[in-house]
């Protein structure tokens, strides 16, 4: 008797470790989280060794599950490069709404919101940054540029509001806002590649639009 309940036990062991195994891989994710878990694990690729170092079998190394799980959500290389785009665009999107809501409504201190919210992005993720302009322009990436717009557009809604209330000069509104995002992009450009002599970065930024607005403002 003493020998069949320990060969039970083993069997339920056995069992146990293979479920535990199983779970570790494939398994383990459910309802879209090994997509995510892809996106966050190229994600960090990209930011610690460059977009040259990100591949699929990687990430489902890193992720520990077949080579060809992750083609189930990225057909090939570039479909992840576009979800990281897209992704990138989405929380540029997000953090610039929240910088805007939290700032002050008339037109300066919302400008000052917007670049300070998009250099301290652009600085703290550039590889990420560099790699959601590049994939925009892509032959059949027409959705990342559509993403790119969304993010973007609450730059062209604040000049335009600011327009409607007498406090920018009246023109164009989409022009206004690729020159006012020409030069933050630039800054962010600037202070990526340490061409900025090690001033501070937020001081330059708010100087910039300060600028910007004393050509900006009805005379």
């Amino acid at each position: 008797m003493r020998s069949n309940v320990v060969a039970d036990n083993n069997a339920v062991n056995v069992y146990i470790m293979g479920y535990a195994a199983r779970m570790t891989g494939d398994h383990a994710y459910h309802h879209g989280n090994l997509r995510t878990a892809l996106l966050e694990r190229a994600e960090r690729t990209v930011r610690e060794r460059g977009v040259h170092a990100l591949s699929l079998r990687e990430l489902a190394r890193d992720a520990g599950v077949s080579h060809g799980a992750p083609r189930r959500h990225f057909p090939d290389r570039d479909a992840l490069l576009d979800a990281l785009a897209v992704s990138g665009f989405e929380r540029l999107g997000a953090e610039l709404e929240r910088a805007v809501a939290a700032a002050s409504r008339d037109a300066g201190g919302r400008l000052h919101a917007l670049a300070r919210a998009y250099v301290a992005f652009a600085t703290r993720d550039p590889a990420l940054l560099e790699l959601m302009f590049a994939t925009k322009h892509r032959a059949g990436a027409e959705h990342v540029l559509a993403e790119a717009d969304r993010s973007l557009a609450i730059a062209l809604a604040v000049i335009a509001s600011a327009q409607l209330d007498g406090e920018l000069v009246a023109g164009d509104a989409q022009q206004i806002t690729q020159f006012v995002f020409a030069t933050v992009h630039g800054l962010a450009t600037m202070a990526n590649g340490g061409m900025l002599g090690g001033e501070d970065v937020a001081a330059v930024v708010d100087d910039a639009i300060e600028r910007l607005l004393a050509g900006l403002r009805p005379r």
